[in-house]
């Protein structure tokens, strides 16, 4: 079998079995309330720190050096808790006798989670995920050059925590798409992330993404609509859109 044939396929298959997003966190050496470390981590980064899995709290715990931090958990209405990211909870390490009922906000002490009042102040550590809207009409190819001169790369939307932020920032552009990190292989049919992530997630418009594609004259890509409901479409790679670029 083809060597990028293979790749591309074990990457699809690894979708249901393997985690697709790899974390990056910053932590923030200032105290903040929780509403405000959230709308800091907002502002400057993608949000409040976000934990899937053990792997991803051995990151948190690297970064903090035994402080105690807030974390984007929080409870709301049905004394449920939730990520500030909107992302299902999917991994709790809370404390003994944790939570306890009393607050809404969680911490991290010593790679434990214990709820706290929202008031409190404390250090806090964000979602290190930046992304960057290039306004410079490029084709998809010049894009993907630009940004992995410049940046990192094209931008890979493989979580409902990346889409969201690329609605924030995709508002700045100025043409009614731009391109993400998504190309389509004709080869096997298949759409996939330059950076090698699976695509796990998806956002596509209605009759876009999911159907077979005309690969006759160009090689398609995928591109997010600056307006509406910032879905997914797919273009012929000799458009020229605006961009967006990961930095981290």
């Amino acid at each position: 079998m083809d060597h990028t044939l293979y790749f591309i396929l074990l990457l699809v298959a690894l979708c249901s079995v393997s985690e697709c997003v790899q974390r990056q966190y910053h932590f923030i050496n200032e105290e903040k309330t929780w509403t405000e470390a959230q709308r800091y981590c907002r502002e400057n980064y993608t949000d409040l720190a976000t934990a899937d899995n053990m792997n991803d709290m051995n990151e948190l715990k690297k970064s903090v050096n035994d402080r105690r931090v807030w974390i984007g958990l929080w409870k709301t209405g049905g004394n449920k808790w939730h990520w500030s990211s909107g992302e299902p909870v999917l991994y709790l390490n809370w404390g003994p006798g944790q939570p306890d009922g009393k607050d809404e906000c969680a911490a991290m002490l010593n790679g434990e989670w214990h709820d706290l009042g929202c008031s409190n102040t404390q250090h806090f550590i964000c979602n290190n995920n930046k992304l960057i809207v290039i306004r410079e009409n490029l084709t998809w190819s010049g894009a993907l050059r630009y940004c992995r001169q410049n940046h990192v790369d094209l931008v890979s939307v493989h979580s409902e925590e990346i889409q969201r932020r690329v609605r924030n920032v995709v508002k700045r552009a100025s043409t009614a798409a731009v391109w993400l990190g998504l190309r389509h292989s004709c080869t096997v049919g298949i759409w996939f992330w330059v950076s090698g992530e699976t695509v796990c997630y998806q956002n596509w418009a209605p009759g876009n993404g999911t159907s077979e594609e005309d690969c006759e004259e160009t090689v398609r890509s995928g591109a997010v609509q600056s307006g509406g409901d910032q879905r997914w479409i797919s273009r012929p790679e000799t458009d020229q859109l605006n961009f967006i670029c990961s930095r981290y």
